[in-house]
């Protein structure tokens, strides 16, 4: 018995599903994050952008309507492994003068997988003809994009000020073999 070949509109389904569940559990991410940030601003961006993606889920809802599909999800393995990966990361580093950049590193992970998903999505809603779910899904990519470029500011402040943290006490000149800080004959 042949089985039915699947569509770029069951990709479409299946995929939605998929980014459905991982927006969910992003939004625990980001509120587990918030808690453990030390930084009041990468605190600030967590905790916005948690309500926003509470926000990209309803808007994902609408898009189920809009093509005529129940809202579930489906587990999505990759966020699993990402969400994993932040908890461990928490526990590795704890409050630690890395731990703000190593967690800033962690959401931009689950960020780029976002980006990626929604990207593809909003391709294929336009191929497919679901101009309204392209629209709302080009939405929330561009939320996605901008809480990266965010991140990614906020993550360059707090890596230098773990570096600082870890940098070792400057040295005299006569103990660095007459040379000063920039390498030059003293």
């Amino acid at each position: 018995m042949a089985t039915k070949q699947k569509t770029l509109q069951d990709a479409f389904y299946e995929t939605l599903k998929d980014v459905y569940y991982a927006e969910r559990q992003s939004v625990r991410s980001l509120k587990k994050a918030a808690k453990s940030a030390q930084h009041e601003e990468l605190r600030q961006a967590f905790e916005t952008h948690a309500e926003e993606s509470a926000t990209q889920v309803e808007r994902l809802q609408e898009i189920f309507e809009i093509i005529g599909k129940p809202a579930r999800g489906k587990t999505c393995e990759a966020m699993q492994g990402l969400t994993s990966e932040m908890e461990e990361d928490l526990e590795d580093f704890g409050d630690g003068p890395a731990a703000d950049a190593v967690l800033a590193g962690a959401a931009q992970a689950l960020e780029h997988y976002e980006i990626a998903r929604y990207g593809t999505l909003k391709t294929w809603a336009s191929q497919l003809g679901h101009a309204d779910a392209a629209k709302l899904l080009d939405q929330t990519l561009q939320e996605e994009k901008k809480t990266d470029a965010l991140l990614t500011e906020i993550a360059e402040r707090i890596n230098v000020e773990g570096m600082e943290a870890d940098a070792p006490a400057p040295e005299t000149a006569g103990k660095t073999g007459g040379k000063s800080a920039s390498g030059k004959a003293a």
